[in-house]
């Protein structure tokens, strides 16, 4: 398990929701539970947005591959050594131009799942040494293991919000 110091606060919620364990094993388990999440959903959930103004499911699982193709990149760019900082990106920009409302659910979640089959993949690859090397993003410096605790805290996250707030 990580520490939790070498984590950037902001994200150091998104990582206490996964427990203890290894970063492999949680990336794999958090996304057996999301794919197993998207089996069940029909099109009219995929539609289903709790409030006016917030994503729809679709957009939600967008938004998650989006988002962790981002971090990814991230901790790629750091375990090769490069220092140059990488600006942020703004997820409510990115939102109405993902095309995710006209998308089936079995699309959205196979992207998910070839994306997360990825990241497992990449993060295998690294060695010890490339794992605990860093770079800035977002003005905030961060390990390519912590990065990866992101990826999966961050799927967690969001596994719980449709459990709290999408559930009819």
């Amino acid at each position: 398990m990580i520490d939790l110091n070498s984590v950037p606060e902001f994200y150091q919620g998104y990582v206490k929701s996964l427990g203890q364990g290894d970063l492999v094993p949680l990336l794999l388990k958090t996304g057996d539970e999301f794919i197993e999440f998207g089996r069940g959903l029909s099109e009219a959930q995929g539609a289903y947005r709790y409030a006016e103004g917030k994503w729809t499911i679709k957009e939600l699982i967008q938004h998650v591959i989006d988002s962790e193709r981002i971090f990814a990149y991230r901790a790629l760019r750091f375990a090769r050594n490069d220092k140059t900082e990488i600006p942020g990106f703004e997820q409510n920009d990115y939102v109405p131009e993902s095309n995710a409302e006209k998308r089936p659910i079995h699309s959205l979640m196979t992207e998910f799942t070839n994306v997360r089959a990825s990241t497992v993949d990449l993060f295998t690859s690294f060695t010890d040494e490339m794992r605990k090397r860093s770079g800035v993003s977002n003005k905030v410096e961060m390990s390519v293991e912590a990065l990866g605790y992101i990826i999966s805290g961050h799927l967690k996250h969001h596994l719980n919000v449709i459990h709290e707030r999408y559930s009819r």
